[in-house]
């Protein structure tokens, strides 16, 4: 009986704290763009890294986050800006040279998804 019990409690809580469909999409979006950008680099901190490891990153950040982050737009804001260590902005140099700071790409990739321009 406690097992079950135990399970309930358990489905319970992870389901209560699930993010919407919707904004699960929008975060997943965000996160799958980054591998579209062919050449380019993600600067955290002192480092370069290529799309896998960006994605993987912001991935932790968010596993970490938990429940405090429900959507897209609190992703761009307390995941995906700046270094919690070191408050350095990240940024992308993109395959040109240019750079863009990662918070403003991501605000245009969810302005497009919202738009249906995926």
């Amino acid at each position: 009986m406690n097992k079950i019990l135990l399970a309930f409690v358990f489905l319970f809580t992870t389901s209560l704290f699930a993010r919407d469909a919707r904004e699960q999409q929008r975060i997943d979006y965000l996160i799958q763009s980054l591998s579209s950008l062919k050449g380019a680099v993600f600067i955290r901190n002192t480092g370069e890294y290529d799309a896998r490891a960006a994605q993987d990153h912001l991935k932790k950040k968010l596993n970490y986050a938990g429940e405090r982050v429900n959507n897209a737009k609190e992703i761009i804001n307390n995941c995906s800006c700046e270094s919690s260590m070191t408050h350095h902005t990240y940024k992308i140099r993109f395959a040109d040279g240019t750079e863009k700071e990662k918070d403003t790409y991501f605000r245009e990739k969810l302005k497009e998804f919202d738009q249906g321009k995926r």
